[in-house]
């Protein structure tokens, strides 16, 4: 059987798909983004593979003083997150922290939060597979240009590597290296995001 791996870089694709809601002015206050349909989405996006096993990698979230109730809610948003991602059977991995970094903005302090360490686990993760001779096929959706070179290395040992980008905004440099590239088209994102019951 082929062993083929989906790998999720949680981040990266929520953001895009915020990035489709907003480009279809869906409020994204309507939709519940900590329970999307993520199956739906691979089984419609890649009918023609038989993925044996699914990873969705996120920065672990920490609470910052200056933005406590915050980082709070953020915290448990990914909570909820990673317990359906569970459930629809993925390993939820965390890697790297998100820490929040104070910034200028016109004049005024802002605490702004910037994820750091995903891609490298991503990255340590698919060649480390494909070494070991336990990968035969790398589905990866990330759309970080960082994780090039792991690619590249990836297909130096044989593993066929998919990239699975948003057809809103792909990344040409990971079209270009990869095996293959599929798309999701913004009707498939939007059929994945459930209404929120409590919109207030």
């Amino acid at each position: 059987m082929t062993r083929t791996i989906l790998f999720i870089d949680s981040e990266n694709f929520i953001a895009l798909i915020e990035r489709v809601l907003d480009e279809e002015n869906i409020d994204k206050k309507t939709v519940d983004l900590t329970h999307i349909d993520i199956n739906m989405l691979i089984d419609v996006a890649f009918p023609d593979y038989k993925i044996t096993q699914k990873i969705f990698y996120s920065a672990k979230l920490r609470e910052h003083p200056d933005t406590l109730e915050h980082s709070r809610k953020l915290i448990l948003r990914q909570r909820i997150l990673k317990t359906y991602v569970e459930k629809q059977g993925f390993t939820f991995v965390f890697a790297g922290n998100v820490r929040g970094q104070k910034v200028k903005v016109d004049g005024k302090s802002k605490v702004i939060f910037r994820e750091k360490g995903v891609d490298v686990r991503i990255a340590v993760d698919m060649v480390s597979l494909a070494c070991d001779k336990k990968m035969d096929v790398a589905i990866l959706c990330s759309s970080d240009s960082d994780l090039q070179p792991a690619v590249a290395e990836v297909k130096k040992r044989k593993v066929k590597v998919v990239y699975a980008g948003f057809e809103i905004m792909p990344n040409i440099g990971l079209t270009k290296t990869t095996n293959s590239s599929v798309l999701f088209r913004k009707s498939e994102i939007i059929a994945i995001c459930p209404k929120r019951v409590n919109t207030r």
